[in-house]
């Protein structure tokens, strides 16, 4: 039986002040991107290795020992597992692809999958992921991550009309 979704109120204080511990522990915030694209560049050094220590962007990752001794894996592995905990202890892990009516499970997959990858892309060119951006930067009062997090709910709310149909 599933239990009801945490109160977002209590939530996002939990998620402020997991934030606060993270600069006054580590001296940095959240993020997610930076653990994901080191995974990637590690995968990637595993099939070629002198290609991705040639590198300019993923080769000083490989020149300063292992690229997956960084804070940023730690805390997306623990985001996973804590998250996959959370989920079943609210008996919320079945497997289910979550789709509107007139939409088939494989085109929700691949667009799912083409939207990653181009969040993935726009991560890696914006220097860090919504969660670096805006929560993170703008605990820093950051002008740039309040730019990209005001474009981000413009852009949502630009989109949300043409993809809403799918979902009814």
């Amino acid at each position: 039986m599933q239990k009801p979704y945490w109160n977002p109120y209590l939530a996002g204080i939990g998620l402020g002040l997991t934030l606060l511990v993270s600069y006054v522990v580590l001296g940095t915030g959240l993020g997610a991107s930076g653990g994901i694209t080191r995974l990637a560049a590690s995968a990637a050094h595993a099939v070629a290795p002198a290609a991705v220590e040639r590198n300019e962007y993923l080769g000083g990752w490989f020149a300063d020992g292992n690229p997956l001794a960084y804070y940023l894996v730690t805390m997306f592995v623990g985001t996973l597992v804590g998250g996959f905990l959370s989920a079943f202890a609210a008996g919320r892990t079945t497997f289910v692809v979550e789709r509107g009516p007139t939409a088939p499970a494989a085109l929700r997959l691949a667009l799912a999958l083409v939207g990653g990858g181009l969040a993935g892309l726009g991560a890696r060119f914006a220097l860090g992921c919504t969660s670096g951006q805006a929560l993170s930067g703008g605990a820093m009062l950051q002008t740039g991550s309040f730019v990209f997090t005001g474009a981000c709910f413009a852009a949502a709310f630009a989109l949300a009309p043409i993809v809403q149909k799918e979902w009814r």
